[in-house]
């Protein structure tokens, strides 16, 4: 017997985050059941799973893995299922006691659920989840940084973009006041837009301009507005082609670095305006994370050695550690192509979950009880 594909809008019927409700911690419980029924071979349900567009998957324990769904709380997990012949690849996430594509965890079949939407609910943290960790951070992440992005906080305030019924961009904030990180007593002293990315087939359609103009319209009466540093080639041609648009911004949007006092800030349009911008080719995947010669922040590699590592999201995380780095200066590489600036991928370097960046680990580093899976999504 087969598991379906599940969840697909078909003859009425909802996608995930349409639908899914209730406590995290009742979700991953459910999970739980069912791993355990399968690494026992007691199911009573389906032991394959159906891949859309063809083929089968037979559910075993051994294709199976447990992540962190948020980067600062590893002890809230999802099941993912990954492909037997390729374990590099990511099939399907196990929520609501059935298997869901990938794809159609980031659907929906509601059409009031369109534009940029601040994300709220558990059924969009776990779309932001596959968005950043999943989709970018596997299947359209730059190869050449080889890097992986960490999990948002359970807190982050970010908003995702949704077109045409389906999750298509994303970004998020460090907002003002808001802690650095877990390590030190500093905060933030103005918004920074932490990261943002644009899925691959959305490009170049005026979307990562369009999430830049809603970040500032958010912060109107602020004076000072950030974006993570360091920002790419690809990120100030961004930034030059909407300040170009936007004049009353030109004094408002400042490189920084965490906490972002005015010592740890440079004006973008200054910038632009005095020298070039860096003349490394921006590489499709990224709207700002971490240069490859970044390294992770050390609490970012304490936090990984208790038990459960995390799933390569936002704010890459490297094999090793040693120098400590505020959440700002990790992650973040605005990488779109050509002037339109629209091939955002992932952002601004989340400084909390888009820190540290490091090679890709195996599916051992982001799952302390699976060994050796590293993921990325299907197309």
């Amino acid at each position: 017997m087969a598991a379906e594909g599940g969840g697909r809008a078909a003859a009425g019927q909802l996608y995930l985050v349409d639908t899914i409700a209730g406590d995290p911690e009742a979700l991953q419980a459910d999970a739980e059941t069912y791993y355990e029924k399968l690494v026992k071979k007691s199911l009573s349900t389906p032991d394959v799973f159906s891949i859309p567009g063809g083929g089968e998957v037979k559910l075993e324990d051994s294709c199976v893995c447990f992540v962190p769904l948020y980067r600062n709380n590893p002890a809230c997990k999802l099941l993912l299922l990954t492909d037997p012949k390729d374990k590099e690849t990511v099939l399907a996430v196990y929520l609501s006691q059935r298997w869901w594509p990938v794809e159609d965890v980031v659907k929906t079949a509601d059409p009031s659920r369109d534009g940029l939407i601040l994300v709220q609910t558990i059924g969009e943290r776990i779309v932001l989840f596959v968005l950043n960790c999943i989709i970018f951070g596997m299947l359209e992440g730059s190869s050449a940084n080889d890097a992986f992005f960490l999990p948002h906080s359970a807190t982050e305030c970010a908003k995702i973009l949704w077109r045409n019924g389906e999750a298509a961009a994303f970004y998020s904030i460090k907002m003002k006041g808001s802690l650095c990180d877990g390590t030190t007593s500093q905060c933030y002293l103005l918004p920074v837009l932490d990261t943002i990315f644009v899925r691959r087939k959305y490009r170049r359609g005026g979307l990562g301009m369009k999430m830049l103009h809603d970040f500032c319209q958010s912060f109107l009466a602020e004076d000072a507005l950030g974006i993570s540093c360091p920002i790419s080639a690809a990120m100030y041609q961004v930034c030059q082609k909407f300040l170009q648009a936007h004049l009353e911004e030109q004094k408002r949007l400042w490189e920084v670095e965490a906490p972002g006092d005015w010592s740890q800030r440079v004006n973008i349009w200054l910038k632009i305006q005095m020298e070039s911008p860096p003349s490394r080719k921006a590489e499709v995947g990224s709207c700002m994370e971490k240069t490859p010669t970044s390294k992770p922040r050390q609490s970012d590699m304490d936090q990984m050695n208790k038990g459960v590592e995390y799933f390569p999201g936002v704010g890459k995380v490297a094999g090793v550690a040693t120098e400590k780095k505020d959440d700002i200066t990790a992650a973040r590489t605005l990488n779109s192509q050509g002037p339109e600036g629209e091939d955002l991928e992932q952002g601004a370097g989340s400084a909390q979950q888009n820190k540290g960046l490091r090679k890709r680990p195996g599916p051992g580093d982001l799952a302390g009880d699976k060994a050796s899976k590293q993921f990325k999504a299907t197309p």
